[in-house]
């Protein structure tokens, strides 16, 4: 503090925070006790203000309206006159210039500064909306950070003569726990989030409350929250009705991995079936195209032979000359030549079109391909193998609990048992949790 001696009047101040840390702080001399003399609240004409970058020196009087404000907004850095400090003009009129004091006490709140509020939640039950008959018993860590930007609001919802930033923070904390329980505990139910998975899905959890926490912070206490950081949802495994749950679960689970996989068997069978049966149909045209062109060409040989018998035995022979012994022209052959020729190339000809026609015709679109093929791993459970499982399944059994990443796992082409978080194509099915932050 410097003092300065005037005509008029006693020490002139310097008023100032220079307090490292702090949120809230009422002025007083330095060098007295806060609280202990009443110069804190007289402030003399001819004292300097100074109010750094990022502060608000908040000056709280008394007039016959009631309790009065005024705010400077830093940085400001001059000596108070009526001159250059009009705002406060009306507390004391031009009557009182000099050095006579006038009642008031000044508040300087930090604007910059970021507080920081670790808060827990210790266990309460939390409900399966599926199964609401086992309550888990379920803990939150975390932390919460917070500033004043909007002042007047602050202030209008805080009482400054009595602010202290331990009991601020203490009721910082209790708001947070409340919202930060009410939302655990709805998020099974709200989210679709089962119960035994919720340590997993805490990144989902800490956007809901955070969202959650800025509105009710911001309209309770005037304050900005700048981030909420759930580190930890644990669940205790110890519960009785958490093993109750894991049962009931297991259970379901099994039930519909074993409905689904008959399932998928029987598809595969139906599958394979039809390619096998389109199959056989598109051999069996082509058989029979082979028969049909055999059986023409067979009745084309049998004509052949009947035309030469026809000829050796001289049937029909006609003597064209007239002597009558046989000779010239047979014209029952002729006429069974032609018959049987024709209808030999009729049958030949029918053939040959049908099987240009079948190598040109294109390829049926109806017919069913046969079943693509997928991998498929054995899943050691209780030193027996299980499955085949698809990869499809292998995920819900993993999502469920089923399959962990030391689960020993085998197809065909492997050499030996193997875990499955060693395998490249089934790693990705086990989700890392992060580990909680030591206190």
């Amino acid at each position: 503090m410097i003092f300065t001696n005037n005509k008029t009047g006693g020490f002139m101040d310097q008023i100032r925070c220079d307090e490292p840390s702090y949120l809230i702080w009422k002025w007083h001399p330095s060098g007295l006790p806060q609280g202990e003399n009443n110069r804190e609240n007289a402030i003399r004409w001819g004292s300097s203000l100074r109010v750094k970058d990022g502060e608000v020196a908040i000056f709280v009087y008394k007039q016959k309206d009631g309790v009065m404000q005024d705010y400077i907004e830093g940085p400001y850095d001059e000596i108070i006159k009526t001159a250059n400090f009009p705002v406060l003009a009306s507390i004391v009129g031009l009557a009182y210039e000099g050095g006579t004091p006038f009642q008031a006490e000044i508040y300087y709140i930090n604007l910059a500064r970021i507080i920081q509020v670790k808060f827990g939640v210790p266990f309460f039950d939390i409900y399966d909306p599926r199964f609401l008959d086992f309550g888990v018993p379920v803990s939150v860590r975390g932390t919460i950070s917070f500033k004043i930007s909007d002042y007047k609001k602050f202030i209008k919802l805080n009482r400054l003569n009595t602010f202290t930033l331990e009991s601020f923070q203490k009721q910082i904390r209790d708001a947070v726990c409340r919202y930060v329980k009410d939302v655990v505990a709805n998020a099974p139910a709200q989210n679709d989030i089962p119960v035994i998975q919720i340590e997993a899905k805490i990144g989902m959890i800490n956007d809901i409350a955070e969202l959650n926490i800025k509105d009710r912070l911001n309209e309770n206490f005037g304050v900005d929250v700048s981030g909420v950081d759930i580190s930890a949802i644990e669940i205790d495994k110890t519960s009785e009705g958490y093993h109750q749950l894991m049962a009931v679960t297991k259970d379901i689970t099994t039930t519909r991995i074993q409905a689904e996989t008959q399932d998928y068997v029987e598809r595969l069978r139906i599958q394979r079936e039809e390619g096998q049966y389109a199959l056989h149909k598109q051999t069996q045209t082509a058989n029979l195209g082979a028969f049909q062109t055999e059986k023409q060409a067979e009745v084309g040989v049998a004509g052949a032979q009947a035309l030469g018998q026809m000829g050796a035995n001289g049937a029909g022979d006609i003597n064209l000359s007239g002597n009558g012994n046989g000779d010239g022209f047979n014209m029952a052959a002729i006429m069974a030549s032609m018959a049987v020729g024709g209808a030999v190339g009729q049958n030949i000809g029918g053939a040959m079109n049908n099987m240009m026609g079948g190598i040109n015709q294109p390829v049926n679109q109806t017919m069913t391909p046969p079943p693509i093929p997928s991998s498929a791993y054995y899943v050691a459970v209780n030193s027996q193998p299980t499955g085949p499982y698809e990869v499809a399944i292998l995920s819900q059994m993993a999502t469920n609990g089923q399959l962990t990443s030391d689960s020993l796992v085998w197809k065909n082409g492997m050499a030996q048992w193997e875990r499955a978080g060693n395998i490249k194509e089934l790693s990705n099915l086990f989700g890392s949790i992060p580990t909680v932050p030591e206190e």
